[in-house]
């Protein structure tokens, strides 16, 4: 068996994030490699078990400085075991100081009201307690915002959140965060991941939406609602609504703070209607 030759940054599953990170990783000149469960688009065969100590599939890894996990971990004790068995099998490649980063949602603080930053307590859910192992392992964790970008267009968003007028009137804020700037964010934590080991972090764009302001925008039957809910909920014919209407507000300028970055895409780039990504 032949070991891949070390690279910068290892990529546990290619998904969506991978159409926007590997552009942005060649530009860069910055090695990688990535893998998806059947090696298909020249990547590596790999395919994580939670329950398994099996350090067969790790060890036809390269070594890496940096491991992003793109897939939710669920099970208690896999993040351990991930990180166990790479940095077992790769002892003299570089990877025992491999930094380890996830990619999670904003939906473990689906619950939180007000303004919420990265600091806000985080729900029970099996994938946030797994996300908590991987920072006390030393590894970093990005909570996402929505994600759009590429073949996902937020237009057809409003149609299937909100189906009828009462649906609308229950939709408060929007946050979401866009391909390019995902990646960017991966790029500047492997650069700097001093700054981020340890911590979580959460991601969007910097922007709070107001899901009736979009409904008008882009829905097609959805647009007609919203003069009679703003008369309904006794508000001017001023769109957005007043943050505080609309819910809690995901503040993530911490994170681009520390990192010296800022997002460079956000939905009024369409908000128009005009052309696609």
């Amino acid at each position: 068996m032949t070991t891949p030759n070390p690279v910068d940054l290892l990529i546990l599953g290619a998904g969506w994030t991978s159409t926007f990170l590997l552009p942005l990783l060649s530009s860069l000149n910055i090695t990688h490699a990535s893998t998806t469960r059947s090696g298909r688009d020249n990547t590596l065969p790999f395919t994580f078990d939670p329950l398994s100590s099996d350090a067969a599939p790790f060890a036809r890894l390269p070594a890496a400085k940096t491991v992003l996990i793109t897939f939710p971990i669920t099970v208690p004790g896999a993040s351990r075991t991930l990180v166990e068995l790479y940095t077992s099998t790769h002892h003299g490649g570089g990877a025992g100081d491999a930094a380890f980063v996830q990619l999670g949602s904003s939906g473990v603080w689906a619950g939180a009201e007000g303004t919420v930053d990265r600091h806000a307590a985080v729900d029970r859910s099996a994938r946030a307690l797994a996300e908590k192992e991987m920072m006390a392992l030393g590894g970093s964790v990005l909570n996402l915002a929505g994600l759009w970008g590429g073949a996902r267009d937020p237009r057809g968003w409003v149609s299937r959140v909100a189906k009828s007028a009462e649906q609308l009137a229950g939709k408060g804020s929007l946050h979401v965060i866009h391909g390019e700037d995902v990646a960017a964010a991966v790029v500047a934590v492997h650069k700097a991941f001093e700054k981020a080991k340890g911590q979580r972090w959460l991601l969007t764009d910097l922007r709070s939406y107001d899901w009736w302001d979009l409904a008008l925008a882009w829905g097609e039957v959805e647009r007609d609602w919203v003069l009679g809910l703003l008369e309904a909920e006794g508000e001017k014919g001023v769109l957005p609504r007043e943050r505080t209407k609309r819910g809690r507000a995901l503040d993530s300028s911490e994170f681009w703070r520390t990192f010296g970055i800022l997002p460079k895409k956000s939905l009024y780039d369409i908000a128009d209607g005009g052309a696609h990504e």
